[in-house]
């Protein structure tokens, strides 16, 4: 028989009711190309590139082996070329690649020309353009083949790769010893002690990464408790002490356990992104991805290629298949940050894909199902952006079916001190700085500020200040200048309004203090008179002592 005769039809055994596929006498199983490829980048993630080389060779030898066995007990071959063309056309039939007619025979002096090769194609899809021929499992295949139908060893290599942007794939085949010292290294990939050997330094690598990372949790928790004063580390960074934000986080986690669409509102730097993730660690996608994209920093012309992604060609530089942010979530949750910022085209195609549950990649004709939870935040006004016809209003009632309005910082204040506290032991950990909390006169002063870019205002003070800090615990001179000058902010609650009187002379005496005890200046900014000013100061008491503001101040 010869190679050139094996057809689909006679190689192909279906038994639909028993769930059985044979091919070429052999039982098989259908696996997606994809599929493959995700599993390539799951063992290079993982474990890198050594140890998935070895995995992936040694695979392919397995397959390659197992198909000669099958091969010579079914067929009988007019001569030896055809026998080792044979292993050659049934993995092409195999759809794992295609081979140029005039080099086939990996054996000959010209070594063996593929197309198509799928592990090349795969390799491009989920990392790119590679430096190095990519055909692991290619070459694993061939020299299984070979080896077992010549009876001896036989090494596949390859030394041009389409997963590097060559032409095609171009392997040669082998003795151990015709290969010499210049390939040696690439021929222990086939050794089995090479495989325990990359798998076990792969693991130990993991192990010690892993423990690494659990020390620096233990540390950081315990950081977190200390700094806090509190039993528990606050949950992903978010601190509840006043009744606005433990009504927001009990809301969060009940609207966590259902798949609803959320639309959280609030201020610049309120903390929406860390609301959103604790929708996400509450829910039961958990173990899924959580995927924050920020509309407002992609160009509009970018948005659409990046959340549904792009085919090969679709434009310009799209040189490969590229699933979008829609698809990467899938399982997951994906937050649309800044979702006001959306141009009114793209608000059209964003409602379909969360209405349908489907996406077409940028250059398809073909929609893709996607399992996804939507969350989105923006610091606008969404209703009045309905009502000028800038959002649209089936959009915002898709997005809005929870709201979670984040409070400013400013109208939760018992939060901001353990805030500070945390965002401090933080970057304390960061800067590896042991400091250890805030003076009287740093924490007065940070509740005296008023926080206009609220939590990451507050962050990067923290961030400052620990930069800065002189001794172990955080100094008024530490803070921004902005923060340094701060007037106290007269806060009314209910039980424990104060007198007006009380107030104005705090505000007096701080504002006099900020102008280190001049009267003259302290008056023009309070557009009172100087003999105003002066009386006031003659009723405090103080009128007589230095011109330095009080140490009471």
């Amino acid at each position: 028989m010869r190679a050139d005769d094996l057809d689909h039809k006679e190689l192909l055994e279906l038994d639909p009711a028993g769930g059985v596929i044979r091919f070429a006498g052999q039982r098989a199983i259908l696996l997606d190309a994809v599929a493959m490829g995700l599993l390539r980048k799951y063992l290079v993630e993982n474990f890198g590139y050594t140890a998935a080389r070895a995995v992936l060779t040694q695979f392919g030898f397995a397959h390659g082996w197992r198909m000669a066995e099958a091969m010579q007990a079914e067929f009988k071959w007019e001569n030896e070329e055809e026998r080792r063309w044979a292993g050659t056309r049934i993995h092409t039939l195999g759809g794992l690649f295609g081979v140029e007619l005039d080099s086939r025979d990996p054996l000959s002096k010209e070594g063996m020309m593929l197309v198509g090769c799928y592990e090349a194609e795969q390799h491009l899809l989920h990392f790119g353009r590679a430096d190095a021929p990519m055909c692991w499992t290619i070459c694993g295949l061939l020299s299984g083949y070979l080896s077992r139908t010549l009876g001896k060893d036989i090494f596949v290599l390859e030394d041009r790769c389409q997963g590097k942007g060559d032409a095609g794939c171009h392997l040669f085949g082998r003795a151990r010893e015709e290969w010499g010292e210049d390939r040696a290294a690439e021929l222990r990939f086939f050794d089995q002690g090479r495989l325990e050997e990359c798998l076990d330094i792969s693991i130990h690598r993991v192990t010690e990464t892993l423990k690494a990372a659990e020390r620096k949790i233990k540390e950081h928790r315990k950081a977190l408790t200390q700094v806090t004063e509190v039993g528990d580390e606050p949950e992903l960074g978010i601190v509840a002490r006043s009744a606005a934000m433990r009504q927001l986080v009990d809301l969060a986690k009940r609207v966590a356990r259902v798949d609803s669409t959320v639309l959280i509102t609030g201020e610049s730097g309120s903390g929406k992104e860390r609301i959103a993730r604790l929708v996400h660690e509450e829910s039961t996608r958990a173990g899924g991805p959580f995927i924050p994209v920020n509309c407002g920093a992609i160009a509009e012309t970018l948005l659409e290629s990046e959340l549904f992604g792009h085919a090969r060609g679709a434009f310009t530089g799209a040189t490969h298949d590229r699933p979008g942010l829609f698809e990467s979530a899938n399982g997951g949750t994906l937050l649309l940050d800044e979702v006001g910022e959306v141009s009114p085209g793209m608000q059209v195609k964003l409602l379909r894909a969360i209405q349908e549950r489907e996406v077409r990649r940028v250059g398809e004709n073909k929609n893709r199902k996607v399992d996804v939870r939507i969350i989105a935040a923006t610091n606008r006004d969404l209703a009045l952006g309905v009502a000028n016809g800038l959002f649209r209003q089936d959009l915002y009632y898709r997005l809005k079916v929870v709201e979670l309005y984040v409070p400013p910082l400013r109208d939760r204040r018992e939060d901001i001190l353990p805030l500070a506290r945390v965002l401090l032991a933080q970057s304390s950990l960061q800067m590896k700085r042991k400091i250890t909390g805030l003076t009287p006169g740093a924490t007065d002063q940070l509740l005296r500020y008023a926080w206009p870019g609220n939590v990451r205002e507050l962050e990067n003070a923290m961030e400052r200040a620990v930069a800065l800090s002189l001794g172990p615990r955080v100094e008024l001179e530490d803070l921004p200048e902005e923060l340094r000058q701060a007037c106290p902010i007269p806060i009314a609650s209910f039980g424990t309004i104060r007198p007006l009187e009380e107030i104005e002379k705090e505000y007096i005496l701080a504002a006099l203090a900020l102008n280190s005890g001049n009267q003259t200046r302290t008056s023009e900014q309070l557009k009172i008179g100087s003999a105003t000013l002066y009386r006031k100061l003659k009723s405090y008491g103080l009128i007589g002592a230095s011109k330095s503001a009080p140490s009471n101040f």
